[in-house]
């Protein structure tokens, strides 16, 4: 009863300035993470997109309230983890219903799941983000989207087995939190909001944005390649990932 109260309270302080990926990035992050999947999930997953995306909006309330406290806390309660884990097991419950369609848009919304965690604005701690700092760091993302080199954040991820899916998505929180130092200190200066606009890619929040992103996309492709190896499906004509050597030349892209 405490922490379902605890919990309460948390999504009433935040809920006036908690952020998560705009639709429109999280579209681009589903788009990027089927390249790293095999291609008939990846077609399959395609062809529902819609339905994926409404789906993420549906995730069950209590859930929803216990994430938001444990990415404020930094720890995922073993509670959230198994309740987590019930929902995604939920996907393999319509494949094995023999309701295949209905199992895909499942297992394509829980991409919600990585995306959050590796998302820093949610994981910025109690005190959250300056008030602005979100819409700015998203509206830089967006505007420097084609300069953002999307990379393999972890190779071993997309070889989980499902019983490594808890500690793979508290890794993903960790990371994240290390991140939304950076924002603070970089998007909010003076007792002002940056302007997203008065950033280029030599600033650190250019390198917050590629990692988050990029790691969002490895997230999302592994959960998705975990439940679909336990719903047996095909894991044939998976592509590989592109190996590319550092360099210190600006990224290639549209100018904003």
């Amino acid at each position: 009863m405490g922490r379902a109260l605890l919990v309460t309270a948390l999504v009433g302080l935040t809920a006036s300035e908690a952020s998560a990926w705009p639709t429109s990035l999280v579209e681009c992050l589903v788009r990027d993470a089927r390249r790293l999947v095999p291609r008939s999930l990846a077609r399959l997953i395609g062809e529902r997109e819609k339905q994926v995306l409404e789906q993420t909006q549906h995730f069950p309330l209590l859930l929803s309230q216990a994430m938001t406290a444990d990415l404020s806390s930094g720890q995922l309660a073993p509670e959230t983890l198994s309740a987590l884990e019930a929902e995604v097991d939920e996907s393999l419950a319509l494949f094995k219903e023999l309701r295949v369609s209905d199992g895909l848009i499942r297992l394509g919304a829980t991409l919600r799941i990585p995306a959050d965690l590796s998302d820093p604005v949610l994981v910025a701690g109690p005190e959250g983000l300056p008030a602005g700092v979100a819409r700015e760091y998203y509206a830089f993302i967006e505007a420097n989207l084609g300069r953002l080199p999307v990379v393999l954040d972890d190779g071993a991820a997309l070889k989980l087995a499902r019983r490594q899916l808890p500690a793979y998505w508290q890794s993903l929180l960790d990371k994240s939190r290390a991140d939304a130092p950076v924002l603070r200190a970089e998007l909010y200066r003076g007792g002002r909001v940056v302007d997203h606009r008065a950033l280029d890619w030599h600033s650190p929040v250019f390198a917050v944005a590629q990692v988050a992103y990029s790691r969002a996309v490895t997230g999302i492709a592994a959960t998705w390649l975990v439940l679909w190896r336990d719903a047996r499906g095909d894991m044939t004509r998976m592509r590989q990932p592109k190996e590319i050597q550092p360099t210190d030349r600006p990224p290639e892209g549209p100018t904003p």
